[in-house]
This record gives structure tokens, sequence and C-alpha cells, in this order.
């Protein structure tokens, strides 16, 4: 067996390294064993371009992961009664679905998420952002954390806004959110991390049932009114699906863009010559800019899938119920669909990248996070003049397989060439 194949057959994608830069091990992956089962995660990853397109179109991979995990959770003794109830929630996202049903919630939602109904957010946006970038400023230190400044804070209070959540309330949803994900991205085993999420989810759901109950007796013109007027052929959402996709957006509808809003403003901070082609009052070459940054280092690492019955797939022998990491980020830096993929490359032609995934699950919220990125990017590099990474702190990245992102960005701005403090 050579270095590589030993590398590959021993890898941990939650290594330091690895986590700060997986380009070079998904590189190894697709070359030696593009499908490879992990003994560490007892799961198959999936990392060319071609077989994860595929597999995110065949319905042998099942989205439904949350029901075998639902079952193994409450089936052990002493399990909290709010668990019961938080993964009925979970029960209700979509994203947890396969058609029929995924095909009628994303139906009665899609119409929140069009480009038109989206576009109505851009000065919100904007005053957010200017907002955020003013206070930072204010401080008067020339330090910003950009995830814990201004990423997270921006996305989260769009889709708060976009809710109809007073602003007031904002701060306690990422206390919330980050009690959440111990239940929708495992706990390891973490019992007290099972009870906190359930702990959360019930808070939550508490808080956001009495805002539908509010809007059912008066609506207004936000997204909760939306949800609850959604029809189509006599379909609607009932209360407590409005209410678990209202969850949904809290937790996940900041997230993708958060993660997005960062690795972009990184990836333009290492590659400077490239921000000077963009010009920022040009929506194509925006746009073009934004689906380069999803390309280059997109928010979503992985989706996972669940095998629904034994295959074959490229030759390897899969069995039913087996977990599969389905790795955009590799499928993304693949050299037989991508010139130079490890180049980034602002002019780059849009095309068929997979940062919101595809097929039946393509980001519905995709519209809103690439209008939250082409304001959000360009406005923080153009406002702090001089941003740089902080030589004094380093970038933390989050130990997860599902997601690539930062949980902190220290920068530095208002520096004078060739200064270093």
């Amino acid at each position: 067996m050579s270095t590589s194949d030993t590398e590959v057959a021993n890898l941990d994608l939650l290594d330091p390294t690895a986590l700060a830069d997986p380009y070079p091990v998904f590189a190894s992956l697709r070359a030696h064993d593009p499908v490879h089962w992990n003994a560490r995660y007892k799961s198959w990853f999936i990392t060319s371009f071609d077989d994860v397109t595929a597999a995110l179109k065949d319905p042998r991979f099942t989205s439904n992961r949350i029901t075998p995990y639902r079952e193994n959770v409450l089936s052990r003794p002493g399990t909290d009664p709010l668990l019961r109830e938080a993964f009925g929630v979970l029960d209700d996202w979509m994203v947890f679905k396969d058609p029929p049903d995924h095909t009628r919630l994303r139906r009665l939602l899609s119409r929140a998420f069009t480009p038109r109904s989206v576009s109505r957010m851009r000065p919100a946006i904007e005053a957010i952002a200017a907002e955020l970038l003013d206070r930072a400023v204010e401080h008067g230190d020339n330090r910003i954390d950009l995830i814990s400044d201004y990423a997270y804070p921006l996305t989260s209070s769009v889709i708060a806004e976009m809710l109809g959540v007073p602003r007031e309330d904002r701060d306690r949803f990422k206390d919330w959110s980050d009690q959440i994900s111990g239940l929708v991205f495992g706990s390891l085993g973490d019992d007290e991390r099972h009870r906190r999420g359930a702990r959360g989810m019930k808070e939550l759901t508490t808080y956001l049932g009495e805002l539908v109950a509010d809007h059912e007796k008066s609506p207004s013109d936000d997204l909760i009114s939306m949800l609850i007027s959604a029809r189509e052929n006599d379909d609607s959402l009932s209360h407590d699906e409005v209410i678990a996709t209202g969850v949904l957006l809290l937790f996940a509808g900041h997230e993708t863009t958060t993660n997005l809003i960062g690795n972009g403003i990184l990836a333009l901070l290492d590659h400077p010559e490239e921000l000077r082609t963009v010009d920022p009052s040009d929506p194509a070459r925006v746009n073009g800019l934004v689906d380069e940054l999803l390309r280059y280092d997109g928010p979503a690492k992985s989706v996972v899938r669940l095998v629904t019955e034994d295959m074959v797939w490229r030759d390897k022998q899969m069995r039913a119920g087996e977990r599969v990491f389905l790795f955009l980020s590799s499928a993304n830096r693949d050299p037989s669909a991508f010139e130079n993929p490890d180049t980034f490359d602002a002019s780059r032609r849009p095309g068929r990248q997979l940062g919101f995934s595809a097929g039946l699950h393509y980001c519905l919220g995709a519209p809103l996070a690439r209008l939250e990125t082409s304001i959000a990017v360009p406005t923080a590099i153009n406002r702090l003049s001089g941003l740089a990474p902080d030589p004094d702190d380093s970038v933390s990245w989050a130990p997860t397989l599902l997601t690539r992102g930062m949980t902190r960005c220290p920068v530095r701005y208002g520096l004078t060439s060739g200064s270093t403090h």
C-alpha cells in the first residue's frame, strides 16, 4: 500500500489540519478511493463531482436520516419526555423528507423564497450590514471578528426580520440555535446535549407558537403570515408545520449564509487581486463572484443520506441503512468538472457548482443567501479599508463533517501598507 493509500485508509476529517484545509484530503480520496468506506465514521464518503451529483438525484439515497436517529435516542432508558416533542418538530422539517411529503412542503414554501420576494429585503440587508460595521468601527481598536461581529448577526437579523421577530428578542435565538444543534447534528452519545437541545427546542417552539397564534389572528407583511396563508389546491401548512418551519428557518436559514459570507471574505483576503476584478455596481459580475465563492470554499461541506436498499454503487457493495456523506466541497474541486479547480477565479463563468446542493433538495433559500452575500462581502471590504487577517490571532473552524465554516475569523483593518500591528 502506498503512503497515499495509507493516509486515505486512516483519514480523519475532524483533524485540525483537515478542518483548516480539507481539500488535499478530498483530492486524495477522489484519486485513490472516490467511493470510500470510512471505518472511523462508519459511513460511506462519496467525493467525485459525477458521483455526488448522481447520488443527490438517486432515490435510493434517502434524506430521512432523522427517523433511525430518533428511534435510537428515544429507545434509551430514562429518556427526557421533552426529547419526544423535539423530535416531533424535526419530523416536520422538509430537509428530512422524501417525496411526496417533501414535494408538498417545498411547493407550499417556495413562494416565500422567489427571487422577486427576496429582493424586497435588499434595503433591510444593506441597512443591517452598515449598522453592524458602524458598530464595529465605533470600538476604535481596528479589530473585528467577521463571524460574531458581522456575518452571524447579519444573517440571523435578516431571517428574524423576515419572520417578524421583534428586534429585542433576536439575541435569544443564538442560544436556542446552539442548543438545538446537539439534536440536529448528533451528539455522539452525549445525553446532556440531548437534554439541552430538547429544552432549547421547547422554549423556541413555545415562543414561535405564540408568534404564530398572534399572526393567525392579525396577519402582517412577513414570512410567518406568508407561511400561514400558503395554499396550493386546497392544501396548506398546519399550525404545527408553520411552527416547525419557523424553527428550521431560524436554525438553518442563517448558518449557510454566515459560512458563505465568512468563507467568501477570507478567500478574497487571500486573493486580493481577484477583488479588483469585480465591480460592485455590475450585478452580473457580483453574481459570478458569489458563484465562485460557493464553488471554491462553499458553506456546506457535505450532506447526509441513508441507503434504502442493498445495492452496488460504483463497484462497492452498499447495505440498506448505511450512512453516506456526499461531499459537496470535494465535488466542487473535482478537476474532471472544473478547470484549475484549486484556483480562485472571480471571473469564472457561473456553472454547475454544488454549493447549494442539487436535485430535489437544492437549497430553497439560495436566492436569499446570494442576495445577502452579494451585499455583505463587498460592503465589508469597501467599508473596512486595509482589511486583513489579524496577525496576532487565528481562525477557528467548526469541527463538523457537515458544514464548512468558521466559529471565529479575527481580522484587522485600517492598516497602512506594510504594517503588521
